[in-house]
This record gives structure tokens, C-alpha cells and sequence, in this order.
């Protein structure tokens, strides 16, 4: 399978002038190395603050590294479209969708820009909206009309109408109930099958991960602790870390466990 995504070396700090004191931060990423072959399906983890969310941006493009290298083997033909080839599904779906524009209207004007300016497309937001389970009511709604999972559901549209080449889910899961969860789960397996997209899914939800990854990330402190098959780490994980993760979500961790991972 060819490569879509290399990372060489990374290393991420927050510029000198975002530090209260005026001293030099410190690194939020350290030595990340890894690759994405395209059209696969790879799950990060890891605790809040473990840099999950920052190597996304750092991914996207919105940061850049401090050192190493990030290299994305994308199609030629984003050379002359307007549009950035890696799209991130925030939690933040305010990021994505203007509230004071019809749905309808903001998944159009995504496939307008993806198709250079033409209006015509061999897509049509009505299907993009079907595709992600909203109701015909809510395409002429505005963003802010809109429950908080059909925005979440909004802005998945148009991200695909910008049809990228890598998709970077942030948390998708948080404050959804086991129904959402499992429909969410179902559309993502679906664009990865139909459009043939690459998607990096950040979750602290290990069994959501497993059922829909191939290969699993696992991050603590700013650093890739474990790599590799999902299942293979899920039944031998290599990593105290990692294992840490897992008895905590079955809530099979002993007194002494409780104490002594969080420290180390």
C-alpha cells in the first residue's frame, strides 16, 4: 500500500512569545516519527494533554514543527485547487460551520471551491447531506438551528464535499450516547469504504478505536509510545503504558497500578 503521510523527527514547542514568563517552553512533541499509508484507517490514544490534538494540527499544516519533517504524498491535482488536501472534524464544530448560514448553502460552496469555482459538480450537497444522515428539514436550517449532533454531522458534510485526502477525526465521540456513537462509527467505516479516504481517528474511546482501526497510535507526554496492529496491541500490548489504557477502560486496574502508572 502506497504512503500517503511521512513524519520524520518531529518535534513541536509553542513559540517563545506565547510563554508567560518570556523563558522558552517546552516541547509538546518530541521525536515523532511515523508513516499513513493511504486509504488506511489508524487510531491515536492517549490521555488528555498527551499531544494527540497538537500532532493533528501539526498534521494539517496549522502549526509547524520545530524541527523535522512532515511530508504528505498527495494527488498533483491539489496543485490548482483552493482547498487544503487534510481536513480535521473538530470538536469544535463552530470551527467548521457558520451559524448563520444555510447548511445547504455552506456544503455547496465547499463543492464549488473543490471543483475550482465551476458550479457544476458530480456531486450534489443533497446526497452529502443524505449520505450523513440528515433529515431534508434541516438542509435550508442555519448552523445555529441546528442540535449539537447535527452540526457535528454539518460539518462532516462539508468537509466531504472538499473531498480531502486525509481525515482527521478529533474526539469525535465525546459527549455522543452509545446510539450516536455506534451510527458515528458506521458513516466513518463508510467514507473510508466509498471515497477511499484516509482517516486518523483521535480518541480516548480504546474499544470504538479497535473496532474501526487498523493500526493504533498510542501517545504519552508528547512522545509515540506504541505502534502497530490494533488487534496485536489490544491482546499483547508491549508498552506498561499502553496496558495502563486498557485495564483502565475495562476497570480492571489493581490499587498498586492506580499509583504507580500515572507517575511513571
Amino acid at each position: 500500500m502506497d504512503t500517503l503521510l511521512e513524519i520524520k523527527s518531529a518535534c513541536y514547542k509553542p513559540p517563545k512569545s506565547f510563554s508567560m514568563t518570556g523563558e522558552e517552553n517546552e516541547a509538546i512533541l518530541k521525536n515523532i516519527s511515523l508513516t499513513v499509508a493511504k486509504g488506511s484507517f489508524t487510531g491515536i490514544a492517549g490521555e488528555s494533554g498527551s499531544g494527540k490534538t497538537t500532532l493533528a494540527r501539526l498534521i494539517a499544516g496549522l502549526i509547524k514543527p520545530a524541527t523535522g519533517s512532515i511530508i504528505l504524498h498527495h494527488s498533483d491535482e491539489w496543485k490548482s485547487i483552493h482547498t487544503n488536501p487534510v481536513q480535521i472534524l473538530f470538536q469544535n464544530n463552530g470551527e467548521i460551520i457558520n451559524p448563520f448560514r444555510r447548511i445547504i448553502d455552506t456544503v455547496q460552496e465547499a463543492l464549488k471551491i473543490r471543483n475550482n469555482g465551476k458550479p457544476d459538480s458530480a456531486s450534489k450537497p443533497e446526497e452529502i447531506l443524505k449520505f450523513v444522515n440528515l433529515n431534508e428539514d434541516t438542509y435550508t436550517k442555519k448552523g445555529y438551528q441546528l442540535s449539537g449532533g447535527e452540526q457535528q454531522r454539518a460539518a462532516l458534510a462539508r468537509i466531504i464535499a472538499a473531498m480531502p485526502e486525509l481525515l482527521i477525526l478529533d474526539e469525535p465521540f465525546s459527549a455522543q450516547d452509545p446510539e450516536s456513537r455506534i451510527n458515528l462509527s458506521n458513516l466513518f467505516t463508510e467514507i473510508n469504504r466509498k471515497y477511499g479516504t484516509t482517516i486518523i481517528c483521535i480518541s480516548h474511546n480504546l474499544q470504538l478505536l479497535k473496532t474501526l482501526c487498523s493500526r493504533l497510535i498510542v501517545m504519552y507526554k508528547g512522545e509515540i509510545i506504541e505502534a502497530g496492529n490494533c488487534n496485536e496491541i489490544f491482546s499483547k500490548p508491549t508498552h506498561p503504558y499502553t496496558e495502563y489504557l486498557l485495564k483502565a477502560e475495562q476497570y480492571s486496574l489493581t490499587y498498586d497500578e492506580l499509583k504507580r502508572i500515572p507517575e511513571n
